[in-house]
């Protein structure tokens, strides 16, 4: 059951506010093993070791032993009370030998195989160091353009994508996370067409993220409705001229298809580029919040909103003054992170600390707005995120300014944008960043970043077997204080996400609790805007669409994006992606039968029957051995039990075990689940080039094969009537979408609770906590 975070208490080292799920991803992903993999530091000790390490900065600029321990002090305590807690490398690796704390980066791609390679290089270190990257390939001479030292011709920026997605591939970001890029390029490249469709296929460049760079040329075109001129990066002489109206409608139909690309409005990001006497901005990190110059890195770190209330005459309300030690602390923070960064490769060390750039962002926005009682998709919500963020914005640029009458100003801040009569020197080159909080926001226990919560309610499967309902603590606590919470309502709520309609749920409280897929995308996109008006960088969101939405709704909201000044934008139609086509197990229960959902799982009798199959993967040492086993009823009727997978190999057991889970859970809900077995044999595997056979028929995937496995067993003990027809194969093995679910599979813990937002899949099983990005 979810409960409240416990605010810590106590002047000498509080111990750290955690609840059991933030303990279980710290011990998972973030606190110190020794060589056999066992935990060998607390979650106290963890925020001790980073408030030790960032705090002893201060040495650096001749304070005493006293104001060291002072200043550590402090430190701990803000993040022991979740108040604020840094980006993920920081809280992993200060204090130790690797030392690496920036989340951040952004590398070059010259148009030369030596810095195509250097930039390969580089991106290695990063990830291994614990880090993402951004690139733009804009540089990149196009495809089939002349080569004049090999006398052959280029192959162009995507097949150079593909050689730094294989190494990302092959690194895991310091043993705890795994590689994220993103890649960019611009809308005037001759290649732009392909790159926009260069994901089409979801077995391609899965380690990118990839967003088009809009310039303002091209908005303009766009607007009056005329071509555009598509320039060699290598003659900078125009190739062809384009309809911007006919790329602009690829882009959104592709975006539409999967979501992918997103956009980045470049000339508008440049436009606040602090340091444009040093360079041009090019490309962002892999969420597309942090626009950086080329070497250039960023450490983030996020307040926590919910924690930044008070009560005041039986209502919520800001503590401004709370608010306000918490951002100049965490600016001191971040700023102290910079000095005592081990950085991977020395360019980055040189122009991180010549710009000084730092991050200071929010999270559990969504959980201020509810306890607040302000709906998400509504005008004082705009206006609270506006406010919010102009005071941490005005807040953190007095600190500073302090920092730079202490310490001095950033390097490169004479010609700077800040360098102008009247105004003050500034520490660093920029402050504000709204970043993606992931598994921090559940270190935290609150909403992620400035997202609306994913869902209200959803069940989560324990080890034992049993199931557990996740509430939101606010929407919980506000259920038993007005006397509508039950287990049961919870349960179907969670079937849902939402409480919208639910009888039992007071109309204002479903008002005020909506989730992502109740706001319309307008709504979402003012909130970024909101909060994109008073940051210095750019903004990490998803903005979430219904699988009804069209083509020109995603148009809509890129083009509304650009009305309100937004530096760019991710969006997500729900069901877009073909692996979605696992989602066996709708939560859409309307388009099942009545009978065939039961609220109960049925307990698994002591003794039943089945048999055991073998399926040729096609690898000789790893077959897979499907093994199906069925029960009798009280009148002697045959029902399916449960199901269990065994790859014999490594790398698939958790994918067995995971499918397993779930087909056994749906079995003991139901004593016919035909549908399900019919959806697993329409699934097909992108990455499968050549179909195989099995029953003598052309099975598209291996997920089919399981499916025709017990597809034959029901029939053969009589559950499933054989010449029932079923839509599952044509001559070009076209698939139908199995499932409209709102849920993917999570790649790490196999729960059906892997999601899109703030600009990268997560987990929002909170005891695992994997994040894409």
């Amino acid at each position: 059951m979810a409960e409240r975070p416990p605010i810590a208490k106590g002047k000498d080292l509080p111990a750290p506010a955690l609840t059991e799920n933030s303990v279980t991803v710290l011990e998972k992903r973030y606190l110190r093993k020794n060589q056999a993999g066992n935990v060998m530091e607390t979650p106290a000790e963890l925020f001790w070791r980073v408030a030790a390490a960032v705090g002893g900065a201060e040495r650096e600029y001749g304070k005493s032993p006293e104001e060291v321990e002072e200043t550590t002090r402090e430190f701990y305590r803000m993040m022991a009370s979740l108040e604020f807690l840094p980006n993920s490398p920081t809280l992993m690796n200060a204090g130790t030998e690797l030392s690496q704390l920036s989340a951040c980066f952004v590398l070059p791609v010259g148009d030369s195989m030596e810095e195509i390679f250097e930039a390969v290089k580089n991106t290695a270190l990063i990830h291994k160091s614990g880090g993402g990257t951004g690139f733009s390939f804009s540089r990149l001479r196009p495809k089939n353009d002349a080569v004049r030292s090999t006398k052959g011709v280029s192959s162009g920026p995507i097949s150079f994508m593909q050689v730094f997605d294989a190494a990302t591939e092959t690194i895991k970001q310091g043993g705890k996370r795994r590689g994220a890029n993103m890649g960019i390029l611009r809308v005037d490249h001759p290649d732009i067409v392909d790159f926009i469709h260069c994901k089409k296929e979801s077995s391609k460049l899965n380690n990118f993220n990839i967003s088009v760079a809009i310039t303002d040329e091209f908005m303009d075109a766009l607007r009056e409705s005329r071509s555009y001129d598509l320039i060699s990066p290598r003659t900078k002489e125009v190739i062809e001229s384009k309809s911007a109206r006919t790329v602009w409608t690829t882009l959104v139909e592709q975006a539409w298809n999967n979501g992918d690309p997103g956009i980045v409005f470049i000339d508008r990001i440049n436009k606040y580029n602090p340091t444009p006497h040093i360079g041009r901005i090019e490309s962002t990190n892999p969420c597309g919040e942090q626009p950086l110059l080329p070497y250039e890195s960023c450490n983030l770190g996020s307040i926590n909103l919910a924690r930044m209330l008070k009560e005041e005459n039986g209502r919520f309300v800001i503590d401004w003054k709370k608010l306000g030690h918490t951002v100049r602390q965490a600016v001191h923070f971040l700023d102290n992170v910079i000095d005592v960064n081990k950085y991977p490769v020395d360019r980055i060390a040189e122009t991180t600390l010549a710009n000084r750039k730092i991050g200071l962002g929010v999270m559990g926005f969504a959980d201020m707005l509810m306890l607040t009682a302000v709906p998400y998709d509504s005008e004082d919500a705009v206006a609270t995120a506006e406010s919010v963020m102009k005071f941490i914005s005005d807040d953190g640029r007095k600190m500073s300014e302090e920092l730079a009458r202490q310490r001095g100003a950033f390097p490169n801040f004479k010609g700077s944008e800040y360098d102008r009569p009247g105004e003050k020197p500034v520490r660093n080159a920029t402050v504000t960043t709204i970043a993606p909080t992931g598994t921090v926001s559940i270190i935290a226990g609150c909403s992620s970043g400035i997202e609306p919560l994913f869902a209200l309610s959803f069940v989560r499967k324990v080890l034992d077997g049993n199931e557990l309902v996740e509430t939101n603590w606010v929407f919980e606590a506000v259920a038993k204080k007005r006397g509508f919470y039950s287990e049961e309502l919870m349960r179907k709520i969670a079937r849902r996400g939402s409480c919208r309609g639910a009888a039992g749920v007071p109309a204002d409280v479903q008002k005020v609790f909506v989730v992502s897929h109740d706001i319309a995308p307008e709504w979402h996109i003012r909130i970024q805007a909101a909060f994109q008006k008073y940051t210095d960088n750019a903004v990490s969101k998803t903005i979430n669409f219904p699988k009804s939405a069209t083509k020109e709704d995603v148009r809509n909201a890129y083009e509304l994006a650009w009305d309100l000044a937004c530096k760019g934008i991710t969006i997500y139609r729900d069901g877009s992606r073909e692996e979605q086509v696992l989602n066996i197990g709708s939560v859409d229960q309307a388009k099942r039968p009545a009978d065939q959902i039961a609220d109960q799982e049925r307990p698994r009798p002591f003794v039943v029957e089945g048999r055991t199959y073998k399926i040729d993967t096609g690898r000789t040492r790893h077959p897979l051995y499907v093994t199906v086993n069925h029960e009798r009823n009280h009148s002697g009727a045959m029902r399916m039990t449960e199901v269990f997978l065994n790859t014999g190999s490594d790398a698939h057991d958790q994918w067995g075990r995971a499918l397993g889970y779930l087909l056994s859970g749906i079995f003991r809900r139901s004593d016919d689940p035909s549908w399900v077995v019919d959806d697993l044999r329409k699934v097909r595997d992108t990455e499968t080039s050549h179909p195989s056979a099995l029953f003598r028929k052309i099975v598209p995937s291996l997920v089919a094969a399981i499916g025709e496995v017990i597809n034959s067993h029901m029939e053969t003990i009589g559950i499933k009537d054989p010449t029932a027809p079923v839509d599952v194969y044509c001559e070009e093995l076209d698939v139908k979408q199995a499932s409209e679910d709102l849920y993917e599979l999570c790649p790490e813990c196999g729960s059906r609770t892997l999601t899109r937002e703030e600009g990268c899949k997560k987990c929002h099983n909170l005891s695992c906590g994997y994040s894409q990005c």
